[in-house]
């Protein structure tokens, strides 16, 4: 089926075949019509599933932690704020090994008060131990929910998944989406089944107190499934393309690669942007590829490490983790062991177009980087 609608419309519309038992909600702009929508699929009884309205974000995860322990699917959604408020709560989440999904639409952080885009709510979760994608289209954004759910509840990762993408960019932006029959979603998604859960009738202890002596273990055991999430990823990706026709590369999705010289790395709408730089770039003789970063929790080092061989890298952060550089190009300086060249770019919402990227190419062939319209111009 295909149809046209805002990437809201579309995670929620994912969600609900997903088949979550337990939604728990809080608004927030720009994602309140995710969980608007939800709970009129649940009203109308298309959706069978309970819906929890609560007084907050910190009380949204809260409940999906206590339903998702007794071996149910959940969902929710959260913006900016709201995201930040959940903060204790996801790194309850992730230590509890609940395979939580959560959609997050980016969105910049006040003061000032921002409505719109940039990564820094998502960016300040990255070490909650939480899988982090970012998506550039409405169709990945359907595609990416489907998957999250069976990278999640895989017994080798067992860990929540955060799905992330630019507010109003995409959030409130109608695209074009082939969605499949429920059933043939059924088929790709069974019903889950938890590897462990809170039972009456068999009582465990769960999450009590911890000594210095199993403390470590735990960690260490997180950082094993995110790593063992790679493969994880890649598997799912390539099961989706061969059912469905559609791939997003993995971890890292690659666009002219191959001959490049010089290669873009973003993520999210800025991502999508990059196509277009590189289409026209290459119309101009210049050897420039891109490489989408798709999922940033767990880090593709190797895949980043491969292109960097032959190539140098542009790094455009939408991002700033204020003190250092954009959070990004940190991380891909140190998987790549090589001089980057890199730009603060969008935050607040600010547009970035594909002449803008152009830009940025030009100025990093002139040796210069930085904060783009701010600093370097």
């Amino acid at each position: 089926m295909k149809i046209i609608d805002t990437a809201n419309n579309i995670a929620a519309l994912a969600a609900k075949m997903a088949r979550p038992k337990v939604i728990s909600a809080y608004p927030i702009t720009p994602q309140t019509t995710i969980v608007e929508k939800l709970a009129q699929y649940v009203e109308s009884g298309e959706l069978k599933s309970e819906f929890i309205r609560v007084e907050s974000e910190h009380s949204a995860m809260a409940s999906c932690i206590g339903a998702e322990a007794t071996g149910v699917r959940t969902f929710t959604a959260t913006s900016s704020h709201g995201l930040l408020l959940m903060h204790e709560m996801l790194h309850w989440a992730a230590l509890a090994r609940l395979p939580i999904v959560m959609v997050n639409i980016n969105r910049a952080i006040g003061p000032g008060w921002s409505i719109w885009s940039d990564c820094n709510d998502s960016i300040a979760q990255r070490d909650t131990g939480w899988l982090q994608f970012y998506c550039s289209s409405n169709q990945e954004v359907f595609d990416t929910i489907i998957q999250a759910y069976r990278v999640a509840e895989h017994k080798d990762v067992q860990l929540p998944v955060m799905i992330n993408y630019d507010g109003f960019i995409l959030s409130h932006t109608s695209m074009p989406a082939d969605i499949p029959p429920q059933e043939e979603i059924d088929s790709f998604l069974p019903p889950y089944s938890p590897e462990w859960k809170l039972d009456v009738d068999k009582p465990i202890t769960h999450g009590n107190i911890i000594g210095p002596e199993y403390y470590m273990e735990v960690r260490y055991d997180m950082q094993l499934s995110q790593m063992k999430a790679k493969n994880v990823i890649k598997d799912i990706d390539k099961e989706w393309h061969k059912t469905f026709g559609r791939s997003y590369g993995g971890l890292v999705e690659e666009y002219m690669c191959d001959d490049a010289d010089t290669v873009i790395v973003a993520s999210g709408a800025i991502g999508a942007e990059a196509h277009a730089s590189v289409d026209e770039l290459r119309k101009k003789g210049k050897k420039v590829g891109l490489a989408r970063l798709r999922v940033f929790r767990p880090f593709p080092r190797e895949e980043l490490k491969k292109i960097a061989e032959n190539s140098e890298l542009i790094v455009i952060d939408r991002n700033i983790s204020v003190g250092m550089e954009g959070a990004m190009a940190t991380e891909i300086k140190a998987a790549v062991g090589n001089d980057i060249k890199q730009f603060i770019a969008g935050l607040g919402g600010r547009d970035v177009t594909h002449k803008d990227i152009i830009r940025m190419y030009e100025l990093a062939k002139e040796n210069k980087d930085g904060w783009y319209s701010v600093e370097v111009e």
